[in-house]
């Protein structure tokens, strides 16, 4: 059976392309959708500087998303209650988000919450969403998760110890506005953490089973141009940042189902509450043996750029911590048999899994 895909509706790239967004969200505000916008800003903005730079009049909503962990179930369903309160029965005209991959997920998701009744928990899974979302604009401020064009929200289930998605066409954003001013003053290390997300993924599709020849013609596309920038003198020359924001974009859209890299990345979010692109780098310094050629090409840009992953991060874990590791990983069968096939079980076995997490 094939699916009927979806792809983000409108994009904008290019340098100062910020300066363009009034005109983006003017429609929105005139007689069709009379409702007031709701900026979603990382908290690292707090300073007001990015805020003054937005069409922000006096009847919207401004919400700075706490991004020093990753998004879980309840701060997702706490920022939807505040969107609540504020538009008080209103529709909004536009949710827009401005920061990395946790503050547009969250945006993603409190916009499904907006809609549809319950708690984001309700929401984890495959084609959950059943009402379409207010409209939706990112603003990447960082590249490389690939949510701004992915149609999931990635959200962290403490309770069930579970990383699942809003996995749903109405979890995509509707506008994309990509602006390479505005990651020049990332710092260094998590540049790299991010950017990596999407050769991670890409080659994870590629190795996969579960294939098409539009994701593979995306994923190729944005490897080559993650090596071209992470292979370079300087990954973040002008140049670099935009093109690895254009690789962000393609690889989100190419982002199917991924391998064994992110379910071990899961488990080092929710246990370790390690972030998603310093995980994923951590959970593939183990894989040389799934992964032999993207392994090898992953130390050299290491090398290349200087970044740091020092080695130890699991040392002193007791045993029951050990246990929760394994658990929260090998709970993602999907992306597991993806790579590995249906007895991926007798590969990871839970000493295997734990000897790779003592490894790192």
């Amino acid at each position: 059976m094939y699916r009927n895909a979806k792809n983000v509706g409108h994009y904008m790239i290019g340098k100062g392309a910020l300066s363009q967004l009034g005109d983006i969200l003017k429609p929105l505000r005139d007689a069709g959708r009379p409702g007031p916008a709701l900026f979603f800003l990382d908290h690292c903005f707090r300073d007001g500087k990015l805020a003054a730079r937005l069409p922000v009049e006096s009847g919207d909503l401004l919400m700075y998303v706490d991004t020093s962990q990753e998004p879980t179930t309840e701060s997702v369903d706490g920022y939807a209650a505040q969107a609540r309160a504020f538009l008080s029965g209103k529709t909004p005209g536009a949710l827009l988000a401005f920061g990395g991959g946790s503050t547009l997920d969250t945006c993603k998701c409190v916009g499904n919450l907006l809609t549809n009744p319950g708690k984001a928990e309700d929401y984890q899974g495959w084609e959950l969403v059943k009402h379409p979302a207010p409209y939706k604009i990112a603003v990447p401020t960082l590249s490389g998760t690939g949510s701004e064009t992915s149609r999931t929200g990635i959200i962290c289930n403490e309770a069930k110890n579970l990383k699942l998605g809003m996995n749903s066409d109405y979890t995509m954003f509707d506008q994309v506005l990509l602006d390479p001013e505005l990651t020049a003053g990332v710092p260094r290390n998590q540049y790299f953490y991010t950017g990596i997300d999407t050769y991670m993924h890409c080659f994870e599709s590629l190795s996969g089973s579960y294939r098409n020849v539009v994701v593979d013609s995306l994923a190729e596309k944005a490897i080559d141009i993650c090596k071209r920038v992470f292979l370079s003198e300087d990954m973040m020359s002008d140049e670099n940042r935009e093109l690895l924001m254009i690789a962000s974009f393609l690889g989100g859209m190419a982002a199917g189902f991924v391998g064994t890299v992110h379910p071990i990345s899961a488990g080092l979010s929710m246990v370790l509450h390690m972030r998603h692109g310093l995980a994923n780098c951590y959970a593939l310094s183990v894989q040389e043996d799934i992964y032999p050629d993207e392994y090898r090409d992953f130390m050299r840009m290491i090398e290349r750029q200087g970044i740091d992953l020092p080695k130890g991060i699991c040392r002193g874990l007791s045993d029951q911590q050990y246990t929760a590791l394994y658990e929260a990983s090998i709970v993602h069968e999907k992306p597991l048999a993806n790579r590995l096939g249906p007895d991926f079980k007798k590969i990871l076995t839970q000493e295997n899994v734990i000897e790779r997490f003592k490894r790192m």
